[in-house]
Protein backbone atom coordinates (compact mmCIF):
# COMPACT_ATOMS: atom_id res chain seq x y z
CA UNK A 1 0.00 0.00 0.00
CA UNK A 2 1.06 3.52 -0.94
CA UNK A 3 1.71 6.01 2.25
CA UNK A 4 0.71 9.24 1.25
CA UNK A 5 3.32 12.25 2.35
CA UNK A 6 2.42 14.40 5.17
CA UNK A 7 4.42 17.30 6.77
CA UNK A 8 5.10 16.70 10.25
CA UNK A 9 3.35 19.81 11.39
CA UNK A 10 -0.02 18.38 9.94
CA UNK A 11 0.78 15.18 11.37
CA UNK A 12 0.90 17.07 15.10
CA UNK A 13 -2.29 18.78 14.03
CA UNK A 14 -4.38 15.78 12.83
CA UNK A 15 -2.70 13.63 16.72
CA UNK A 16 -3.59 16.62 18.77
CA UNK A 17 -7.33 16.41 17.04
CA UNK A 18 -7.44 12.72 17.85
CA UNK A 19 -6.50 13.32 21.12
CA UNK A 20 -8.91 15.92 21.98
CA UNK A 21 -12.13 13.92 20.36
CA UNK A 22 -11.09 10.85 22.26
CA UNK A 23 -9.80 12.50 25.70
CA UNK A 24 -12.60 15.11 26.02
CA UNK A 25 -15.43 15.11 23.06
CA UNK A 26 -15.76 11.19 23.54
CA UNK A 27 -16.64 11.63 27.47
CA UNK A 28 -18.83 14.46 26.90
CA UNK A 29 -20.98 12.77 24.32
CA UNK A 30 -21.20 9.33 26.56
CA UNK A 31 -22.34 11.75 29.68
CA UNK A 32 -24.89 13.56 27.72
CA UNK A 33 -26.41 10.30 26.32
CA UNK A 34 -26.34 9.15 29.89
CA UNK A 35 -28.05 12.10 30.93
CA UNK A 36 -30.45 12.03 27.85
CA UNK A 37 -31.49 8.27 29.09
CA UNK A 38 -32.77 8.94 32.63
CA UNK A 39 -35.20 11.61 31.01
CA UNK A 40 -37.63 8.29 29.81
CA UNK A 41 -38.79 7.61 26.56
CA UNK A 42 -35.90 7.31 24.02
CA UNK A 43 -38.37 7.77 21.22
CA UNK A 44 -39.31 11.38 21.88
CA UNK A 45 -36.20 12.08 23.39
CA UNK A 46 -34.23 14.61 21.41
CA UNK A 47 -31.63 15.33 23.62
CA UNK A 48 -30.75 11.55 22.98
CA UNK A 49 -30.98 11.42 19.88
CA UNK A 50 -28.70 14.30 19.30
CA UNK A 51 -26.50 12.68 21.59
CA UNK A 52 -26.36 10.01 19.59
CA UNK A 53 -25.89 11.54 16.10
CA UNK A 54 -23.04 13.67 17.43
CA UNK A 55 -21.39 10.42 18.93
CA UNK A 56 -21.52 8.74 15.58
CA UNK A 57 -19.87 11.98 14.15
CA UNK A 58 -17.06 12.28 16.16
CA UNK A 59 -16.49 8.02 16.41
CA UNK A 60 -16.26 8.58 12.33
CA UNK A 61 -13.41 11.49 12.77
CA UNK A 62 -11.66 9.41 14.62
CA UNK A 63 -11.52 6.36 12.64
CA UNK A 64 -10.67 9.23 9.42
CA UNK A 65 -7.67 10.33 11.12
CA UNK A 66 -6.58 7.27 12.67
CA UNK A 67 -6.95 6.08 9.13
CA UNK A 68 -4.78 8.93 7.70
CA UNK A 69 -2.20 8.76 9.92
CA UNK A 70 -1.48 5.15 9.36
CA UNK A 71 -1.57 5.87 6.05
CA UNK A 72 1.19 8.68 5.93
CA UNK A 73 4.65 9.13 5.92
CA UNK A 74 5.35 11.87 7.86
CA UNK A 75 8.25 13.81 6.61
CA UNK A 76 9.89 16.65 8.75
CA UNK A 77 10.90 19.37 6.51
CA UNK A 78 13.64 20.95 8.73
CA UNK A 79 15.38 17.45 8.52
CA UNK A 80 15.43 17.16 4.97
CA UNK A 81 19.04 18.50 3.02
CA UNK A 82 18.86 21.86 1.94
CA UNK A 83 19.77 21.85 -1.06
CA UNK A 84 17.27 24.90 -2.80
CA UNK A 85 15.23 22.79 -4.69
CA UNK A 86 11.79 22.55 -4.41
CA UNK A 87 10.49 19.40 -2.73
CA UNK A 88 7.71 18.55 -0.74
CA UNK A 89 7.01 20.57 2.66
CA UNK A 90 9.20 23.16 1.43
CA UNK A 91 7.99 26.75 1.57
CA UNK A 92 8.27 28.52 -1.89
CA UNK A 93 8.15 32.36 -2.23
CA UNK A 94 6.89 32.93 -5.71
CA UNK A 95 7.04 36.32 -7.92
CA UNK A 96 4.18 36.54 -10.55
CA UNK A 97 5.91 38.10 -13.33
CA UNK A 98 3.03 39.62 -15.29
CA UNK A 99 1.53 41.72 -12.21
CA UNK A 100 4.99 41.77 -9.76
CA UNK A 101 2.74 40.37 -6.76
CA UNK A 102 4.41 38.23 -4.61
CA UNK A 103 2.99 34.72 -3.07
CA UNK A 104 4.11 32.71 -0.73
CA UNK A 105 2.83 28.63 -0.50
CA UNK A 106 3.91 25.90 1.39
CA UNK A 107 3.66 22.07 -0.08
CA UNK A 108 1.65 19.89 1.67
CA UNK A 109 0.19 16.51 1.87
CA UNK A 110 -3.60 16.15 0.35
CA UNK A 111 -5.20 15.79 4.26
CA UNK A 112 -3.36 19.57 4.67
CA UNK A 113 -3.61 21.55 1.80
CA UNK A 114 -5.52 24.96 3.13
CA UNK A 115 -5.59 27.27 0.22
CA UNK A 116 -6.83 30.02 2.53
CA UNK A 117 -3.69 29.55 4.84
CA UNK A 118 -1.35 29.04 1.54
CA UNK A 119 -1.32 25.59 2.17
CA UNK A 120 -1.29 23.70 -1.54
CA UNK A 121 -1.44 19.52 -2.26
CA UNK A 122 1.47 18.10 -3.56
CA UNK A 123 -0.87 17.16 -6.36
CA UNK A 124 -1.92 20.56 -7.22
CA UNK A 125 -0.87 22.28 -10.88
CA UNK A 126 1.01 24.64 -8.70
CA UNK A 127 3.35 22.38 -6.85
CA UNK A 128 3.90 20.02 -9.35
CA UNK A 129 4.86 22.51 -11.58
CA UNK A 130 7.46 23.84 -9.07
CA UNK A 131 8.95 20.13 -7.42
CA UNK A 132 12.47 20.14 -8.66
CA UNK A 133 13.10 23.24 -9.48
CA UNK A 134 14.68 26.24 -7.21
CA UNK A 135 15.33 29.66 -6.18
CA UNK A 136 15.70 31.89 -9.47
CA UNK A 137 13.65 29.38 -11.94
CA UNK A 138 11.03 30.92 -13.40
CA UNK A 139 8.02 28.49 -14.14
CA UNK A 140 4.66 28.43 -15.83
CA UNK A 141 1.24 27.22 -14.01
CA UNK A 142 -1.82 26.14 -15.92
CA UNK A 143 -4.29 28.17 -14.32
CA UNK A 144 -8.19 28.16 -14.77
CA UNK A 145 -7.92 31.65 -15.96
CA UNK A 146 -4.60 30.76 -18.35
CA UNK A 147 -1.29 29.99 -17.66
CA UNK A 148 0.68 32.05 -14.61
CA UNK A 149 4.60 33.11 -14.95
CA UNK A 150 6.35 32.88 -11.66
CA UNK A 151 9.93 33.63 -10.99
CA UNK A 152 10.93 31.00 -7.67
CA UNK A 153 12.18 34.15 -5.33
CA UNK A 154 12.49 31.59 -1.89
CA UNK A 155 12.40 27.88 -0.98
CA UNK A 156 12.54 27.83 2.55
CA UNK A 157 12.49 24.02 4.72
CA UNK A 158 10.75 25.34 7.17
Amino acid sequence: MNKHPMTKEGADALQAELNKLKKEERPKITEAIAEAREHGDLKENAEYHAAREQQGLVEARIKQIEGVLSHSQIIDVAKLPQTGKVVFGTTVTLLNLDTDAEVTYKIVGDEEADIKHNKVSVGSPIARALIGKEEGDEVQVQAPGGNIDYEIVEVQYL
